[in-house]
């Protein structure tokens, strides 16, 4: 049982070698059952890639000191939105926000924890757009983020070994979710 309220930090680029670990921890957690893929296997590879790019943006939220879970990504590159192919047509306004991880781990599922984390990444963003994938697998994940204000405008298996992955779109800012009384979000300690 959750007992304390959610604290949401933030994290850049430059946190990354400190939150590393964290990162790949909740994750560990989150797919315990399916830690065996291939696919999954690799994901640090993932967080390092992301969190490569100079305008990485994370929020982690906390139980306490415990890491409950997190949302992370950062802007395409003008130009270059690798959703272009799936939308037709394009919105005229491109700039995006792809927002690659969105986790929480077992124990927070259900408790308002993934929109916290999901809007408090994306609440300032001066983006046009956010874009993401959910594995077309997971029916209940996309009508989630369709709840959100994403909309599917293509299908994408960007490895050999990954799933199917529905690619979805949002026009930002989103509209504001209810409030949620346990979410406090504190500055990152740096």
């Amino acid at each position: 049982m959750i007992t304390t309220p959610l604290h949401l930090r933030h994290y850049t680029h430059e946190d990354l070698p400190r939150i590393r670990q964290t990162l790949l921890d909740v994750h560990a957690d989150a797919y315990a059952n399916a830690m065996d893929s291939p696919f999954n296997q690799r994901f640090a590879w993932f967080v390092d890639h992301w969190g490569g790019h100079a305008g990485f943006a994370c929020v982690m939220g906390y139980d306490g000191d415990e890491p409950v879970g997190y949302a992370y990504g950062a802007p395409a590159a003008d130009g270059r939105e690798w959703w272009r192919g799936h939308a037709d047509p394009a919105p005229e306004n491109t700039r995006t926000f792809a927002v690659s991880e969105l986790m929480v781990r077992p124990r927070w599922r259900g408790t308002g924890t993934s929109v916290q984390l999901h809007h408090t990444l994306l609440a300032h963003r001066d983006e046009d757009l956010a874009v993401l994938t959910v594995d077309t697998e997971h029916p209940r994940v996309r009508a989630l983020y369709e709840s959100w204000g994403y909309r599917k405008v293509g299908e994408s298996r960007p490895f050999p070994d990954s799933p199917l992955f529905a690619v979805m779109l949002a026009a930002l800012p989103l509209e504001r979710p209810s409030p949620i009384p346990s979410a406090s979000p504190i500055p990152s300690h740096k």
